[in-house]
């Protein structure tokens, strides 16, 4: 089992090492390019591979989709009641709390895990995750919705045309598949470098509470997954994969947010950094849960 579950988290960890180490020796890495290179034309070709290659039916799509839902609502739900306890704003920390990293260390982890099915699944997870974090996440964040964010989200377009393909066993010519597998293949590893190099850029310097804050990131996010579990009846993979995807650290992005309307994004950071370094932690525990 040991063997098993190093198997599973070495990749991940000493890939966004990678990047961490070679922003803290002095290189140069522009994670403001590449950025958008993973969100705008990797990502997209990922879910769009993985999908027509997993052959995976639209009703586990729709199902995980759900879970995915239910587990954000549940985390926004949770969060802003222990938000509203602790005396913290929403503004600058609901974000985090709700919209956890189920792409950068979300993908990598379902794939080590439970192979191309488990990542077929998680793409149906990150899918919605996605959405939310540039529509409500950033909507709690800035005060306003912009849903053209919505429109403009790649990720929504390839996973349509994955069902209407799949829907209507239609194939693509082969030099198309080729190139989008090809494309998609570089995702992952650049997702973990720039979730490295991310890492070592952030400025953290208050961690009190952020501290107690990640606990419940990552404690509240695993008994959601168990909870979601549980309510839809979920087996085998599918299982696995809410449990971890629900259970990831706070994503990057919650940062960049907080950074641009100014709210309290050192403590944003350090949630951030922490919670993700408590995350490598569990993950051997959370991983022999989920396994």
């Amino acid at each position: 089992m040991l063997a098993q579950l190093f198997a599973v988290i070495a990749p991940v960890f000493f890939t966004a090492a990678v990047g961490f180490v070679w922003v803290k020796s002095g290189r140069t890495f522009d994670i403001r390019q590449l950025t958008p290179l993973i969100t705008q034309v990797g990502s997209p070709c990922l879910v769009l591979s993985t999908l027509l290659e997993a052959q995976i039916a639209p009703g586990a799509l729709v199902q995980m989709a759900g879970a995915s839902a239910l587990a954000h609502a549940a985390a926004l739900a949770g969060g802003a009641v222990l938000l509203t306890l602790a005396g913290l704003p929403r503004k600058s920390f609901l974000p985090a709390l709700t919209f956890p990293n189920t792409g950068n260390m979300g993908l990598p982890l379902c794939l080590f895990a439970f192979g191309e099915e488990g990542l077929a699944l998680a793409i149906g997870y990150f899918v919605v995750s996605g959405v939310g974090q540039f529509t409500v996440g950033y909507a709690l964040a800035a005060g306003t919705v912009d849903w053209k964010k919505l429109v403009r989200t790649p990720v929504i377009w390839a996973v349509a045309l994955a069902v209407l393909l799949i829907g209507t066993d239609t194939a693509l010519p082969a030099f198309a598949t080729n190139t989008i597998g090809l494309i998609g293949q570089f995702t992952i590893p650049a997702m973990l470098l720039a979730l490295g190099v991310s890492l070592a850029s952030l400025q953290v310097k208050r961690l009190a509470v952020p501290g107690g804050l990640a606990v419940a990131r990552i404690a509240g996010g695993a008994a959601i997954g168990a909870g979601v579990v549980a309510i839809l009846g979920l087996e085998g993979p599918a299982a696995g994969v809410v449990l971890l995807q629900s259970a990831m650290p706070v994503a990057v992005f919650n940062y960049l947010f907080a950074a641009l309307h100014g709210n309290r994004p050192e403590e944003v950071a350090g949630l951030v950094v922490v919670s993700t370094a408590l995350s490598f932690a569990t993950l051997p525990f959370l991983l022999a849960w989920a396994l």
